[in-house]
């Protein structure tokens, strides 16, 4: 199933269940919990972010040729960082380049774990049973921040750096272990992998993930990026105002944003 948030088009916003590219059925009741679709068909005026995420945790360095490309050592460990919950941005939406940090501004195509119950200390046996679904995101990084921070709280989390959507393909109807990934600019194609080259899985993410901290309903982790990246190119590539950056994530859908200057 594909769970949706939108606009309508005399200006709600709710929840559903997608029907087609312009109309879906709405959730009555909490989307984690207790809840029924109403069969009723609701025109769309435009997809949001498919979760308002309480936590949004991410992983560096999970695809071992991402790594390599940065001239990183693969952690032992996942290694985990946060992105801004205010960093998400609705699929359709601009990107801005931020004005303390325009210049080396850079894509990342990452699958989403949609955590869907309060998650403490869960084995990696029984994680896949707190997860609710997946979705495409785009770990939008500043790199010059990332390279002279010491950390990477600026570099990840500026307004509109963190994409999401179209929408989220529940975990029964996805084998997440197993997803071609691409990211897509201008139409060219700049990352082309898949999920199964992850060095840890989305169980193991999960499990260790919650070792650490409470994941609430709605909670995502990032899964990581594969090789590919703009920065790693010879010459580099960094997002520039009027682009078109594009997540494709088999078994999901495609996640497209543009990218504009901040306003002056």
């Amino acid at each position: 199933m594909r769970i949706a948030r939108f606009l309508t088009r005399d200006g709600r916003v709710l929840s559903g269940r997608v029907v087609d590219e312009d109309t879906a059925e709405p959730i009555d009741g909490d989307v984690f919990g207790a809840h029924t679709i109403v069969p009723r068909r609701v025109n769309v005026a435009r997809w949001l972010a498919p979760v308002v995420p309480p936590n949004i945790f991410a992983i560096g360095r999970n695809y071992a040729a991402h790594a390599k490309e940065t001239g990183s050592q693969v952690p032992e460990a996942p290694l985990i960082f946060m992105k801004a919950t205010t960093s998400v941005l609705d699929p359709g939406g601009e990107i801005v380049l931020p004005a303390p940090a325009p210049s080396e501004v850079d894509f990342e195509a990452e699958l989403a774990i949609v955590i869907g119950r309060r998650t403490k200390d869960v084995s990696e046996a029984e994680a896949l049973n707190c997860v609710f679904g997946y979705t495409c995101a785009n770990d939008v990084s500043a790199r010059d921040c990332q390279r002279n921070d010491k950390q990477w709280a600026r570099a990840k989390g500026f307004d509109t750096f963190c994409p999401l959507g179209p929408w989220i393909v529940t975990r029964d109807e996805l084998d997440a272990a197993a997803c071609p990934i691409r990211s897509r600019l201008n139409g060219a194609v700049m990352q082309d992998s898949n999920t199964r080259d992850m060095i840890h899985g989305c169980a193991k993410l999960v499990s260790y993930v919650s070792h650490q901290f409470t994941l609430l309903p709605g909670t995502l982790i990032l899964t990581g990026t594969p090789e590919g990246v703009g920065f790693a190119r010879k010459p580099p590539v960094f997002l520039k105002p009027g682009d078109t950056i594009e997540v494709e994530i088999g078994g999901i859908g495609v996640l497209r944003n543009t990218v504009r200057a901040a306003s002056a």
